[in-house]
């Protein structure tokens, strides 16, 4: 038996920085993964995806813009499976660093599959098939999520496969159909596109990415024509079929059912929470009607002493969430000063080319919920710097209220919109007003400067638009 104030069952992002945090604040914490550190995000998901993305932003760039830049040359070739090394050389460092940081931060690491026994004792057993337990005061869930399959469709990891078998595969299929047009579907389709592959986009809802802004999804269903890929949208997948020479895929689309033939298909439509086999149902916690772990604003289950963060809870399945939500949770235990997380106001952030990043409201959802807003916008074709770079699609657009001037929420389809956004999370979180950014000087020529003129043009007087 060993005794902890903190054990955290998950070691992905929300779970090894809630038990860095947890041990910053004096609790003694261990930490448990049946896998490995990091995670699905520091392992087989966002971090090698962005390598990949890198790469293939090269890729496409010599293969169909080489002579706008100047660039000529014979014979182009592109080694995809160098690019797939290149993303796990990556992953290994980063885990290895989240490696260092458990040592650092005297955490101790116990590989291996957990159960809860009881609200206070953790069963681990490791891949030998011994078993050992551990006692805490409280016990962190972090388990994370993982990809569901369309109802009827068996992924095989070959010719039909999920994120997983498709980031790790060394070899390009020739063409693809994507099942899912949320991040991870465009973000896929970005990559092997830019390698010259045939894709598909399939998404069973009006448009892709349907969670953002529409005329965000309008923007991005453009530039993903322009590249050639086919976009099916109100279109439900009845069945795939595999054989030797790839996948048969037959759909239903608004003009009827058709059927698709490609050489892989990857499923890519959401994920389920890890919640199998962990004792949940014998020490009583309570979960939500989807299934995921039921939590309050201070991360806590229904069970005292039993906590949850990240992908389980359902709350936002997203890497820099779960880092949130485990922070709040280490400095809640520890009886710290700490926040209350609104979830709406998150950044959301796509990859794909060109990257999308949001928060808040939509303007449809900002009516709905009974604002009167102002909307201030500004197009990359009119930034200096973007223009430079050779990346002038897309826009940056600010939500307010008529009344307050509060900033509720901002939408921006562009080059690095990613990092773009935090000025106006910040703003947000602040109280700040869209007058006070189109106050605050940012330098010249830079990408920013399209979040300068959509607040400028909020207060209805934009410079260079």
């Amino acid at each position: 038996m060993s005794d902890y104030d903190v054990i955290v069952i998950g070691a992905g992002p929300g779970g090894y920085v809630s038990a860095i945090r947890a041990s910053q604040l004096g609790l003694k914490t261990a930490i448990i993964d049946k896998q490995w550190l990091g995670g699905v995000c520091l392992n087989v998901g966002c971090i090698p995806s962005k390598s990949l993305l890198k790469n293939a932003e090269l890729a496409h760039t010599l293969r169909e813009r080489a002579a706008e830049f100047g660039i000529s040359f014979e014979n182009l070739t592109l080694d995809y499976s160098k690019a797939v090394a290149r993303s796990r050389q990556v992953s290994e460092r980063l885990t290895k660093g989240v490696g260092f940081l458990m040592k650092k931060n005297k955490i101790d690491v116990h590989m291996g599959t957990a159960k809860l026994v009881a609200k206070d004792r953790v069963q681990v057993t490791d891949a030998e098939g011994k078993t050992s337990e551990l006692t805490a005061k409280n016990i962190i869930i972090a388990t994370g999520s993982h990809a569901i399959s369309v109802p009827g469709i068996t992924l095989d990891g070959k010719r039909v496969t999920s994120y997983h078998e498709a980031i790790l595969q060394p070899n390009l299929p020739e063409s693809a159909v994507i099942i899912g047009a949320g991040a991870i579907g465009v973000e896929f389709s970005t990559i092997w596109s830019s390698y010259g592959t045939k894709v598909t986009l399939v998404e069973m809802l009006p448009r892709i990415l349907p969670l953002e802004d529409e005329e965000v999804s309008n923007e991005l269903a453009k530039q993903y024509k322009r590249r050639g890929i086919t976009i099916m949208t109100g279109t439900r997948v009845q069945s795939v079929e595999a054989n030797d020479k790839g996948v048969v895929v037959k759909v239903n689309t608004p003009d009827g059912e058709k059927v698709i033939e490609a050489e892989q298909a990857l499923v890519a439509i959401g994920f389920k929470p890890n919640t199998a086999n962990l004792g949940l149902e014998e020490v009583g916690i309570k979960l939500t009607e989807r299934g995921f772990i039921d939590i309050d604003d201070r991360m806590a289950t229904s069970v005292p002493g039993v906590w949850a963060i990240g992908d389980v809870t359902g709350k936002l399945l997203l890497a820099h969430v779960a880092e949130n939500m485990g922070i709040v949770c280490a400095e809640n235990i520890a009886g710290a000063e700490t926040v209350t997380l609104d979830y709406r106001m998150m950044p959301r952030t796509t990859f794909c080319s060109p990257q999308v990043a949001s928060f808040g409201y939509t303007e449809a959802q900002a009516k709905e919920a009974g604002y009167e807003i102002k909307v201030g916008r500004f197009n990359f074709m009119a930034n200096g710097k973007a223009l430079g770079v050779g990346e002038g699609v897309g826009f940056a657009k600010i939500i307010t209220d008529v009344k307050y001037g509060e900033i509720l929420g901002a939408h921006l389809i562009g080059p690095e919109a990613s990092e773009l956004l935090p000025e106006l999370t910040l703003a947000q979180r602040m109280e700040l007003t869209a007058a006070e950014i189109s106050r605050n000087i940012h330098s010249h020529p830079t990408l920013s400067e399209v979040v300068l003129e959509a607040a400028h043009d909020v207060e209805g007087h934009c410079i260079h638009m």
